[in-house]
């Protein structure tokens, strides 16, 4: 067994390094490197929000709540079918948030849109305020999903919907390999019925799960009564 050379020990060094430190801009960006990946995912994560979103009602004067708000390419296309409405974002990255005003900068202005750093597990308003509630990609990141489902449904108005988009969770051979390259991030996947099991144990009603299996895709939404 021949002796490792010092540019191989170099290349090493490097990817042990790195490689921590790009999974980290995924799961949390930060302000200055962060923004280079928060574009890739609007523009990656456009056609699975539009998917998720085909069936889901937003009226024009609707109020609402964006978690994990990202690149803020979300926040941006229900604000124009909340033209009347309100939309907000949040993220626990400032790096997102700074990046989703910058995209959004014109809505911020005119008060239609508001975005701030907070984390699902503390959502910074009043019980009953949102008609809708969306999170995309980002679920599988939060600290107790249990606990945050709960508080989603705390800040919704009676008769609200919560809906949560994915393409990571647990789906035959694919998911079995987002899960192995997911589990460094401390992503937690699950099944399309563990996401039916999820919302259902924290109360919410008419739960529904729907997926498009070409492209590995999840949709699951429920109601406040």
């Amino acid at each position: 067994m021949h002796a490792l050379t010092l540019r191989q020990w170099l290349s090493i060094a490097a990817l042990v390094i790195v490689v921590p430190y790009v999974l980290n801009q995924v799961r949390k960006p930060t302000r200055w490197v962060g923004p280079f990946f928060l574009r890739g995912m609007n523009e990656s994560h456009s056609a699975l929000t539009d998917w998720g979103l085909e069936h889901v009602r937003v009226e024009r004067a609707f109020t609402i709540l964006d978690v994990g708000c990202g690149g803020g390419r979300t926040i941006q296309k229900l604000a124009v079918r909340a033209s009347d409405g309100r939309v907000h974002g949040v993220d626990w990255s400032i790096g997102s948030v700074v990046l989703s005003r910058e995209v959004n900068a014109r809505r911020v202005e005119s008060g239609q849109v508001e975005i701030q750093q907070a984390s699902v597990s503390k959502l910074p308003f009043g019980d009953a305020t949102f008609d809708l509630v969306t999170a995309v990609e980002t679920h599988y990141y939060w600290p107790d999903l249990a606990a945050d489902a709960r508080e989603i449904l705390r800040v919704l108005k009676p008769g609200g919907t919560f809906v949560a988009i994915v393409e990571a969770y647990q789906h035959g051979v694919a998911g079995f390999l987002l899960t192995v390259a997911m589990t460094p991030m401390r992503a937690k996947l699950m099944t399309a019925d563990g996401h039916r099991d999820w919302l259902t144990a924290a109360g919410f009603t008419d739960v529904s799960v729907s997926e498009e299996r070409r492209h590995g895709w999840l949709r699951v939404t429920g109601r406040k009564a």
